[in-house]
């Protein structure tokens, strides 16, 4: 009998005690006040970049968990062709935050990465005890996803400039409920301490 291959990963680590979630970043933005939210996602999309480089480097894994747009004949791939092509609204944002071959990705049909998804079981597997929230729209999939992470007993980490909504008050508004009532840190990414994160320092 064929020994059963444990790692689900490739190059990456086995276990992390950290993960980066990329939530809605690869988007069509086919959907009314698109422009509204472009405008403030793209200067994000570059920070969640470097934050991913950063994270990389720490070979912490990234996750993309993305909305399958409704299309349920569709996979990840899929998703990511069409948002690279020319025609579509997303094309930069795909561009700068497109996947690589190490990076996981989780199709979700609603607004929380949690629900009727496989992230729970990624997590657990890879056991998983903090997520660094990033993506879009912080007031609606972050912050229901944030929710659902909470009451997995996951310690929460939202960097503000990785986080976008339809306004500036809505995002603000968002980042507030998530640090008061689901004791997220909120920390500029530059700034988020990976390797202490990695060793779980409250």
């Amino acid at each position: 009998m064929e020994a059963q291959n444990l790692d689900l990963h490739g190059n990456v680590p086995d276990k992390s005690r950290v993960a980066l979630l990329l939530i809605d970043v690869i988007n069509s933005f086919n959907f009314p006040e698109a422009d509204q939210l472009i405008k403030y996602a793209e200067p994000m999309a570059k920070k969640i970049a470097a934050l991913k480089e950063r994270c990389r480097e720490e070979r912490i894994p990234t996750i993309y968990v993305n909305d399958n747009f409704g299309i349920w004949r569709s996979d990840f791939k899929h998703v990511l062709m069409h948002c690279l092509d020319e025609k579509s609204k997303g094309q930069k944002l795909a561009q700068i935050l497109k996947p690589s071959d190490d990076d996981y990705f989780v199709l979700k049909p609603k607004h929380s990465g949690f629900f009727s998804t496989t992230l729970d079981i990624l997590l657990k597997y890879l056991k998983t005890e903090i997520v660094i929230l990033t993506g879009i729209a912080g007031n609606i999939c972050v912050l229901f996803t944030a929710n659902d992470a909470y009451m997995r007993d996951l310690r929460l980490v939202v960097p503000p400039d990785c986080i976008a909504s339809n306004t500036k008050e809505e995002n603000e508004h968002a980042l507030e409920l998530m640090s008061k009532t689901l004791k997220a840190e909120l920390i500029e990414s530059s700034k988020i301490p990976l390797q202490q994160l990695k060793k779980h320092t409250p």
